[in-house]
């Protein structure tokens, strides 16, 4: 199923079941979504949309750091339950571990060996990435990696 069927069918249950934060967390992607669409002129395809939740799921944990230092447990737990909300809907994480190991394939493949190298290194793997793996670590282990 598409995943923009499959968050309408969502928030259809959602209504139906009475869970308002679950509704609205949804309806908010959507909205994000809806915005994207108008604002590229065309309708996006599933790659598009992991790439709008992707980028929902990183603002709320930035979110997450600024609310934890401002001394606002309320709005950490609320924050932390919109991104559990949110989390079914992209692909399976990678772990730290298997990053690295794509990372170490990508450096070999390129030939890198230096830190001017992360360029090319990151232009292969971010394509690859996509969705899987937060950037800033993808970012942290290539640059451990090139000294």
């Amino acid at each position: 199923m598409p995943l923009m069927e499959q968050l309408t069918a969502d928030m259809k249950d959602a209504m139906k079941q009475g869970e308002k934060e679950r509704l609205s967390v949804i309806r908010l992607v959507r909205g994000a979504i809806r915005q994207a669409e108008i604002d590229g002129k065309k309708t996006l395809s599933d790659d598009e949309i992991i790439d709008v939740l992707t980028k929902e799921v990183k603002m709320r944990r930035d979110s997450i750091k600024e609310f934890e230092r401002g001394g606002r447990t309320d709005l950490v737990d609320k924050t932390k339950s919109e991104i559990a909300i949110l989390i079914p809907y992209l692909p399976e994480q990678l772990s730290a571990d298997e990053v690295k190991k794509i990372v170490e394939n990508a450096v070999a493949e390129v030939g890198a060996t230096t830190a001017k190298d992360m360029g090319k290194v990151m232009g292969i793997l971010m394509p690859r990435l996509k969705g899987r793996a937060d950037g800033k670590l993808v970012n942290e282990i290539v640059r451990s990696l090139l000294k």
